[in-house]
């Protein structure tokens, strides 16, 4: 059955609304609604979406978005997924910079959505057991996951070159002994999937899926375009020392380097926000972390947190407010501008390649590899719903994550594993869980604690 706009709209406004948990969250999130429950995708197009997005700069659980959204109703779908994934988070991280700016610090945030983040830890890890014992195929593939998991929790090892590596590690298996690392879909098969997805790029006329020079270079103009010329015409108007001209290149140099998410470049941002800008006082981009930890949408959301705080500080002729909240809006622009860029200009090329056998079997290799990474942000993430510190560590010439055991706190351990025994053993529904654990949590973080 074709999948409506309208239906798809629901679905995406649906998904950024609980797109709570970094990257692994989001990931989980996506694979439990779009494959498993709607079934507009199938497995193996999502994670060939998924290790694509891997290797981008940017967030890439909105890229995933982006592209199954552009998958099943072209550039209007994947506006619609790309926009609506951030829309909420974005909406609620502008209130809470403002209430920020205003008041300070404030506990009534953290309390609505302390018990979210228990469920949704729950979310995670049924979604890891499920995608790891589809994606594990045999010795090999555990092999490779769990050389990812350790270069990247133990090492710090980048999230794309541990993607790179895994898929030139299954291309050369694959030449050499086929059978080690088969393709997802073997040569001469003629699997079809009940996904939409599969549908309207496979059974159907459909030309926005195929590469096209043309079409690639007018995707460059438009994006680049949308992307840069504010910046240029603020720079024009303003002058290239203005608050909002600096926050735009700033941004923008960010929205190219961020591979890994928000955390591979938050000690730099941090440094250069509070020690070259002057847009922060130390130790406020933490605080700007927990609002964005707590809100819907990717980590990297923080960006709006301070960009606001940078032009509330340096207004001008405008009211502070009104100021902060233009550079709030400024930084998230050309912050998630590049992610649609990316997508609609890379995107039929990765399609066009899915045919390809040897490449078939890399890609395999790189969902193994993405079952590793994708471990190492559910530990990251349970590590911070679990513990009050979680300290940096210095250990094999890169830092390690070790909670403060004393931190511990009792009742998000608590409300994890009831969230997980419901989910798992009980079979309560996603939106039950989530609805019932926050009221848990914000009950005892008000009233009992």
């Amino acid at each position: 059955m074709p999948v409506t706009f309208a239906d798809a709209f629901r679905v995406w406004t649906k998904i950024g609304l609980l797109s709570f948990g970094g990257p692994a969250g989001q990931i989980a999130l996506m694979h439990k609604i779009l494959v498993e429950e709607k079934k507009w995708v199938d497995e193996d197009r999502f994670l060939h979406a998924l290790n694509y997005c891997m290797l981008l700069p940017g967030p890439e659980a909105q890229q995933l978005a982006i592209y199954i959204g552009w998958l099943l109703h072209r550039v209007k779908g994947g506006l619609a997924a790309g926009i609506l994934f951030v829309l909420p988070g974005a909406a609620v991280m502008l209130v809470l910079s403002i209430l920020y700016a205003a008041f300070g610090q404030f506990t009534i945030t953290q309390a609505v959505f302390f018990g979210i983040k228990a469920a949704v830890l729950a979310v995670v890890v049924e979604a890891i057991l499920r995608i790891g014992k589809r994606a594990l195929k045999n010795s090999l593939m555990y092999v490779i996951a769990a050389c990812s998991f350790v270069g990247i929790f133990l090492f710090d090892v980048s999230f794309p070159l541990i993607v790179i590596a895994a898929g030139l590690i299954g291309f050369i298996v694959y030449k050499i002994t086929p059978q080690m690392l088969p393709p997802s879909q073997p040569h001469g098969t003629q699997k079809m999937s009940t996904g939409a997805v599969t549908t309207i790029v496979e059974t159907e006329t459909s030309l926005h899926s195929r590469p096209s020079l043309s079409r690639a270079l007018k995707v460059t103009v438009v994006c680049m375009a949308l992307w840069l010329l504010p910046i240029v015409a603020m720079a024009i108007w303003l002058g290239a020392g203005n608050v909002y001209v600096q926050e735009g290149v700033f941004f923008s140099k960010m929205a190219v380097v961020t591979f890994g998410g928000a955390y591979a470049v938050l000690a730099y941002m941090a440094q250069q926000a509070v020690d070259t800008y002057g847009w922060l006082e130390p130790g406020e981009m933490l605080d700007g972390l927990g609002l964005a930890e707590t809100t819907p949408g990717p980590l990297i959301m923080v960006v709006q947190f301070v960009g606001f705080l940078g032009a509330y500080r340096n207004p001008g002729l405008l009211d502070p407010m009104l100021a902060g909240t233009l550079g709030g809006l400024l930084a998230t622009w050309v912050t998630f501008v590049p992610c649609f860029l990316w997508i609609f200009l890379g995107a039929p090329y990765v399609e066009s390649l899915r045919g390809n056998q040897a490449l078939s079997a890399a890609l395999s290799a790189i969902t193994a590899a993405v079952v590793g990474v994708i471990l190492n942000l559910s530990i990251w993430f349970a590590l911070h719903v679990m513990f009050g510190t979680v300290n940096e560590v210095p250990a094999f010439g890169a830092t390690l994550q070790v909670p403060e055991f004393a931190t511990l706190e009792p009742g998000a351990l608590v409300l994890t594993v009831a969230a997980l025994t419901a989910m798992l053993r009980y079979k309560v529904g996603m939106l039950t869980t989530l609805a019932v654990s926050t009221l848990l949590g914000t009950v005892y973080l008000l009233v009992l604690k």
